[in-house]
């Protein structure tokens, strides 16, 4: 099959054990990103099998149509990117592993690596060091304060572990079905979301975005936040109201922030906000692009490739695309 893989930044995808399972297909690798729209449709012109890496190209109608010979998409995890309803009015298939049982322990590590980093203000220290200065400022420790945790899933679970075995209080808000489970495990269920915000020191975002959480998060409950707290964000920048951010950062509630995604990405502009302030650490989102995470993650992918060029496909989201 002739298969393109997109938006694979650094080159890092013909490196990984698992590309072996694409032997025999003819695949092309794009390192760089395109919004445009033409040179895409150029690029993927004779394309019969799409992988997408995460939601870094959105592939939607405007798009679909405009490549005849195309027949799957593989991805793995959520695929809120693509049109699905699209893809099986033109029988394409899309295969999407949901890896229900499997946490992403890539993410969580990012999740806590910039809290401590945020936390301690080691960045801040690193760039003071660099300039000349010793001990610029005092950071806060972990074991004592409250961990919130917003959304109890997958990775909200590992978070928790994490905050426990550093000595940490964990609090959790969510749906309720998440909050008995939370119980279960030994964690305390905030009594309400407008307490969850006031109380906790470092509160981390771990929901899934869709169209009801979108904005979840509000500039009501970030003005809760203690003017010391720290706001983590690996999840989707999409889950926090446009613009409020930025605002509450300004007005100090929440003190800092710790940030993994951004609402358009890739994020290029330096003059960003988010960018400029001193209580604002940012990663490139990078919580999955960890090379034993990107090694199970296309394993997977290539398998449901491989899967659907022997006609027996599998994980398959619009069934209906092949029925």
């Amino acid at each position: 099959m002739k298969i393109a893989i997109l938006d694979d930044y650094l080159d890092t995808i013909r490196r990984l054990p698992a590309f072996s399972k694409l032997s025999g297909h003819d695949v092309t690798i794009w390192n760089d990103h395109t919004g445009n729209m033409d040179v895409l449709a150029e690029r993927l012109r004779d394309t019969e099998a799409l992988v997408t890496i995460r939601e870094r190209s959105p592939i939607r109608a405007s798009l679909i149509k405009r490549l005849p010979h195309l027949r799957l998409i593989s991805c793995r995890g959520d695929y809120l990117h693509i049109d699905i309803d699209e893809c099986t009015a033109r029988r394409i298939l899309v295969c999407a592993d949901q890896h229900p049982d499997i946490p992403n322990y890539a993410t969580a590590e990012l999740a806590w690596g910039l809290i401590i980093a945020a936390l301690r203000r080691i960045p801040q220290q690193m760039a003071a060091l660099r300039a000349g200065h010793w001990q610029t400022e005092v950071g806060q420790g972990l074991r004592g304060r409250t961990l919130g945790i917003y959304g109890y899933g997958k990775i909200g679970k590992v978070l928790a572990e994490y905050g426990r075995v550093f000595g940490m209080k964990v609090v959790v808000w969510g749906r309720p079905s998440t909050l008995v489970q939370a119980t279960a495990d030994g964690y305390q269920a905030a009594n309400d979301k407008a307490s969850f915000f006031e109380e906790c020191d470092v509160i981390t975002l771990q929901i899934k975005l869709r169209e009801e959480t979108r904005g979840i998060v509000t500039a009501e409950d970030l003005g809760r936040m203690k003017p010391s707290a720290l706001l983590v964000n690996t999840s989707r920048a999409g889950l926090i109201a446009p613009n409020v951010l930025e605002n509450a950062l300004t007005k100090g509630r929440p003190g800092m922030a710790a940030l993994d995604v951004f609402e358009a990405e890739p994020l290029t502009d330096t003059s960003h906000p988010l960018l400029n302030m001193d209580n604002v650490i940012c990663t490139p989102h990078i919580g999955y692009v960890e090379l034993s995470s990107y090694d199970n993650s296309f394993g997977s992918i290539f398998d449901q490739v491989n899967a659907f060029s022997a006609g027996k496909p599998i994980n398959m989201i619009n069934p209906a695309a092949v029925n």
